[in-house]
């Protein structure tokens, strides 16, 4: 666009040149030739101008000190302060990303996404953004990334209310029978227990039986009758869907969601706990292990999307996303603590976004600003030299006309 912007005002030049040689050779030419060497003159002025405007943004024109040229390399730090503010008054404030966020429906389009993550229409931005996501993951310091991740993680887990979180996560659960499966698995792993240590719990009856019992071989039937009620207990309750000890449990489980949500003891109690495991060295180790590991298999996931969602993590993957499109309450509960996390995120570290944004734009150099500017808008701008000497031309021979005119 350059070469042809600068052609064209190079074609007017010589249009006017060749024009007003004709225009002297062949006097009797001159009206009809007015009209065209008007054009070409003004073309040819409008031209220069644009090329002087255009060049005056990013350098000096053909290296003359002129005042108020080169703009962006002499302006390159106070555009960089102007950016920073602009990024920041627009989108990194809370009350701009609470706004934004409050119509949207995060939680529905991340379900979208992970139950069909192979669509075309998805696959460039995907492809872009998971090569973009390893370059900075394999770019960054792991233990200073990592203490970094895992400080802010131990603070914000610091500052959930954990006990109503999970008493209503019980209370929904026991509301849609989903801890059914979970309490037969229970009962069947305590079953198997039982069975795998029969063993021990029949020479623990024997130690603690009387020696008249022992001597009778009562002992042995008591440890025969109290494996054989255990199982049929067992058995009872995982087949019975109406057993009174089921009804027992689940009177329990509702008394400890009720509890967590709305016993101040209960909540101090629950909040003690989970300082206190933060706090563990083994909790410190076990984030450290776990950072590491996430890293890792988000490297490898990144490097080969394809590969990663294959199998039962893909499956999994597309399960979650389903349950996050179709379960109105879950969307509810992850646009919630989205939206809260996001904000939280932004009121903390929205100034240093933008000093980054700021410092990293005023250590560059002055001709880098400018190279990079030039080439992000570069066509647009000789468009503008183009249309110059375009228009320049038009108001040149509309001026020759009226000129004839009077």
């Amino acid at each position: 666009m350059r070469l042809f912007a600068t052609g064209l005002l190079l074609a007017m030049a010589a249009a006017f040149l060749l024009l007003r040689r004709l225009a002297v050779l062949h006097p009797a030419w001159g009206g009809p030739l007015g009209y065209t060497l008007a054009f070409a003159e003004a073309a040819m002025v409008g031209g220069l101008a644009d090329w002087f405007a255009v060049t005056a943004l990013f350098r000096r024109p053909l290296g003359l000190p002129i005042p108020h040229t080169a703009i962006i390399p002499v302006n390159k730090d106070r555009i960089a302060d102007s950016m920073a503010r602009f990024l920041h008054d627009n989108f990194l404030t809370p009350q701009v990303v609470a706004r934004r966020l409050r119509g949207f429906n995060l939680a529905a389009s991340v379900g979208t996404f992970l139950s069909d993550p192979r669509r075309d229409e998805q696959s460039r931005i995907r492809a872009g953004a998971a090569g973009l996501l390893a370059d900075v993951l394999q770019s960054l310091d792991p233990e200073q990334m990592g203490g970094m991740v895992k400080a802010g993680l131990r603070r914000q887990l610091g500052k959930v209310d954990l006990a109503p979180l999970l008493g209503q996560m019980l209370a929904n659960a026991i509301a849609d029978k989903r801890h059914l499966p979970v309490l037969e698995s229970l009962l069947r792993k305590v079953g198997e227990t039982v069975e795998a240590n029969e063993p021990m719990i029949r020479e623990m009856i024997h130690q603690r039986a009387s020696t008249i019992m022992r001597w009778t071989g009562l002992d042995e039937r008591l440890a025969n009758g109290v494996l054989d009620g255990t199982y049929r207990l067992l058995a009872e309750v995982i087949v019975q869907a109406d057993h009174p000890l089921r009804g027992r449990i689940d009177e329990a489980l509702a008394r400890l969601a009720d509890d967590l949500r709305n016993d101040p003891v209960m909540r101090r109690k629950v909040e003690r706990v989970k300082l206190e495991l933060l706090e563990n060295p083994a909790v410190a180790a076990w984030l450290d292990a776990m950072w590491e590991r996430a890293r890792a298999a988000l490297l490898r996931a990144v490097r080969n999307p394809d590969q990663a969602l294959a199998g039962s993590l893909g499956e999994s993957i597309a399960h979650l996303g389903r349950a996050l499109g179709e379960d109105a309450r879950l969307q509810v509960l992850v646009n919630r603590f989205a939206r809260r996390t996001l904000v939280g995120v932004v009121s903390r570290y929205g100034a240093e976004i933008v000093r980054l944004v700021s410092e990293t734009v005023k250590r560059w150099d002055a001709g880098t600003v400018a190279d990079r500017i030039e080439g992000a808008v570069g066509r647009d701008l000789q468009f503008i030299r183009v249309n110059g000497t375009l228009v320049g031309g038009l108001v040149g021979l509309a001026i020759h006309a009226v000129d004839r005119w009077l």
